[in-house]
């Protein structure tokens, strides 16, 4: 029986021309095998050169032919020829995929899900511990520094015994350079003077001072009265809750070995007994006082905030391990928050609190770096590294060691002192990827997630992206080599 020609049909995959090289053309194929599903037809396409990244536009006009049907062609990540160019050419959308084969999957799997890191709704307040000892200029500098790692309230942590004559200033000043201000002081009188010269947030009032909330337009933080006394927190809760005063409750976490475990207690204790109220985290008796790297510490406090809806954190960066502290909680923020509204595990969404270590940290096996090296014709080294080790390798040999010095010897570079630099600098670059677990690709730094770099915009940064040519393929790229 006739189908109607109502009744939808349907659609077909999508048809996507993957071009290479010879060199790469058998693992590519394997993975476009791995990755075809109802959606996705992937074609891989030779264009009978060695290294397809090492290719002009021209060459490619020269050499490539689209099969019949394709919906676009996917370039390697490190070809440098105009797009534009060749879309006008063939007719058909190009794009550069990743830089690795190895991250194809990855890289479609990005697409679909389109992953969106602008939205958070956590507001960092990033604490400059010792603003009562810094004159203006410094505080602004500070204040503009924390800013661009992600902050969006500036707090002026106030020592005791310790006069803060130009308090007044220092708001003033910070808040013309458009930054909110909170402080924090365990001295009343200062709280008053804060809120009285306009400050916005106020850390940190309890039951008996909470007076102190009406003298200003400042939004307390509240905290317990004593130690790890959650009813003495709810009461002041409860009062500003009666009276309409907006605020923060703050249960306060501990240290480890020092009330760690309770203190987790009463913030999910806290959001039990009030689901929708404002409460905030400070994070740095956690961060600051635990000798370990804190992107995995604020990835799990995250997870906490994340889970129980906790709208602030405080964060410190005082001791030098924390020093990027509130520029990782910026990305944490992000990541959580899309793996959420994803209803997600934090997988998959840019990997930016993943610093010492890659979930993929090799881009070929033992087996496929063997295959490349045996087809090297030219003497130029090229550096891998995989499970067994770091490899080197050109038209003279293959090396393979878990360390520089072990490679140096076969290297035959003793009178070439630039090319013997360039290769100490990669085959050490190498060895702390191999050490560690990271992914290495030669001619580029390592990555460090949130931890090492800041440069571009949060929502930017996961992406698989392509750089510009490094100093061995920059060397070799000409129409000559390419064919």
């Amino acid at each position: 029986m006739a189908e109607p020609p109502s009744a939808e049909r349907p659609s077909r995959p999508e048809k996507v021309a993957l071009v290479t090289g010879s060199l790469a053309e058998p693992r590519l194929a394997k993975i476009a095998g791995d990755i075809a599903d109802a959606s996705l037809d992937p074609v891989v396409v030779s264009v009978g050169v060695k290294v397809a990244a090492l290719m002009t536009a021209e060459i490619v006009e020269r050499r490539l032919k689209i099969p019949e049907g394709t919906d676009r062609v996917l370039m390697p990540g490190r070809f440098r020829g105009d797009l534009e160019r060749l879309e006008r050419f063939f007719g058909v959308p190009f794009a550069r995929g990743p830089d690795e084969v190895a991250d194809l999957p990855d890289y479609f799997g990005l697409e679909r899900r389109a992953v969106d890191l602008s939205k958070h709704d956590v507001t960092i307040f990033a604490e400059i511990v010792d603003a009562t000892r810094m004159d203006i200029p410094a505080l602004i500098e500070r204040a503009r520094f924390l800013k661009g790692e992600g902050a969006d309230v500036i707090d002026l942590g106030c020592l005791p015994d310790t006069p803060f004559p130009h308090l007044e200033d220092a708001i003033a000043a910070l808040q013309a350079e458009g930054l909110r201000v909170s402080v924090d002081s365990f001295d009343p009188a200062e709280l008053a003077r804060a809120t009285r010269a306009g400050a916005d947030f106020l850390l940190s009032l309890n039951e008996t001072n909470l007076d102190i909330a009406k003298e200003g337009a400042a939004v307390p933080v509240l905290v317990p009265a004593k130690q790890g006394d959650l009813d003495s927190l709810v009461r002041a809760v409860e009062a500003c809750l009666a009276s309409g005063q907006p605020f923060y409750a703050d249960p306060i976490l501990d240290p480890i070995h020092y009330g760690f475990t309770p203190s987790i207690v009463r913030y999910a204790e806290l959001r039990r007994r009030f689901p929708d109220i404002p409460m905030l985290m400070g994070i740095g008796n956690v961060t600051e006082l635990t000798d370990a790297d804190t992107t995995g510490i604020n990835a799990l406090l995250m997870g906490m905030i994340s889970e129980l809806r906790i709208q602030a954190v405080l964060a410190v960066q005082v001791s030098p391990h924390c020093r990027t502290a509130v520029r990782e909680f910026d990305r944490a923020r992000r990541e959580f928050y899309a793996a959420r509204q994803a209803g997600a595990l934090p997988q998959g969404f840019g990997g930016g609190l993943m610093a010492l270590r890659d979930r993929k940290p090799h881009a070929a096996s033992p087996e496929d770096i063997a295959r490349l090296a045996s087809e090297v014709r030219d003497r130029n080294f090229r550096i891998d590294v995989a499970a067994d080790g770091i490899h080197v390798y050109n038209r003279d040999g293959h090396q393979i060691a878990d360390e520089p010095f072990a490679l140096f010897p076969h290297l035959g570079v003793e009178g070439d002192g630039a090319h013997a630099f360039y290769l100490g600098v990669e085959t050490a670059r190498a060895e702390i990827a191999y050490k560690l677990g990271k992914r290495y690709a030669q001619d580029e730094g390592l990555k460090w997630g949130a931890a090492g770099e800041i440069a571009g915009s949060p929502e930017a940064a996961h992406r698989l992206t392509f750089k510009e040519a490094g100093t061995t393929l920059a060397a070799k790229k000409n129409k000559g080599e390419a064919e």
